[in-house]
């Protein structure tokens, strides 16, 4: 297994601890309210904490589809938190899983600086399709700008 790991940074107009619970604290709850397309998150293994499996449903060219995440760390004290996608149409059929690691700290105007961390782990020694990649950034920077945009509202 070769492991290929990619460094993203962003920021947000929203306060790193706001922007913590809905993330890693309430996803659960609020990205569904956030983007249409998803319809459930439910833990299928675990209580919410680390080792926990979610199975997340959405709907996707009128086709209702799933991805797993496996929740890592949660460090609550320094915003930061991790996950594994580990199975679903998230996962492409020549990777294991796919980790991100985010870390929230106070950014620009009360906002927050967001530093990301992706690995991804082939099954083989065989690099990352970087369509798929692009791909998956996309529908990642699609959903975090729709949980922005959702808090910004319900503020």
């Amino acid at each position: 297994m070769a492991v290929f790991t990619f460094e993203d940074q962003t920021t947000s107009p929203v306060a790193p601890a706001t922007l913590y619970n809905a993330l890693a604290k309430d996803a659960d709850n609020i990205i569904p309210k956030a983007v249409d397309s998803f319809k459930s998150v439910e833990n299928v293994e675990g209580n919410g904490g680390p080792g926990t499996i979610k199975k997340i449903s959405f709907v996707e060219d009128g086709e209702t589809k799933f991805v797993l995440h496996k929740i890592e760390t949660i460090d609550e004290a320094n915003f930061g938190y991790s996950y594994s996608i580990v199975g679903g149409v998230g996962l492409p059929g020549e990777c294991e899983k796919i980790t991100i690691d985010t870390k929230l700290s106070a950014g620009p105007d009360g906002g927050s600086l967001i530093k990301l961390s992706i690995s991804y782990h082939s099954k083989g020694d065989a690099p990352p399709n970087e369509d798929e990649l692009k791909a998956g950034k996309a529908k990642s920077d699609a959903l975090f700008k729709a949980v922005e945009a959702y808090l910004l509202a319900n503020a």
